[in-house]
């Protein structure tokens, strides 16, 4: 059975940082890509990046660059989500979700999702 599980979220203040974990059971990380969604209140969904099987790495939020950094540990079958000068605009819950090969921003292209963790910036 595939189970993804988040963690790592909470309350940071602005300019803060947050580790996100995405652990993996049911499946192999290394022939899947993992992609971290962000959904804040009234809003939609949205893909945030991903990390194929291959390490191969797509941003899908330009404001995201240079501040968070996904990586994966296959030995774990974890991907963590390094988020770093964190702004108030990053409040959201945040998902992780899994997929055969490919990247995709597409919330609709992921089969398999985590609950999903709570990350609020404020001061």
């Amino acid at each position: 059975q595939v189970q993804l599980v988040e963690s790592g979220g909470g309350l940071v203040q602005p300019g803060g940082s947050l580790r996100l974990s995405c652990a993996a059971s049911g499946f192999a990380l290394d022939s899947y890509a993992i992609g971290w969604f962000r959904q804040a209140p009234g809003k939609e969904r949205e893909g945030v990046l991903c990390i194929r099987g291959s390490g191969g790495i797509t941003y899908y939020v330009e404001s995201v660059k240079g501040r968070f950094i996904i990586s994966r540990d296959n030995a774990k079958n974890t991907v963590f989500l390094q988020m770093n000068s964190l702004k108030p605009e990053d409040t959201a819950v945040y998902f992780c979700a899994t997929r055969l090969v490919l990247c995709s921003g597409r919330s609709t292209d992921f089969r398999s999702w985590g609950q999903g963790t709570q990350v609020t910036v404020s001061s």
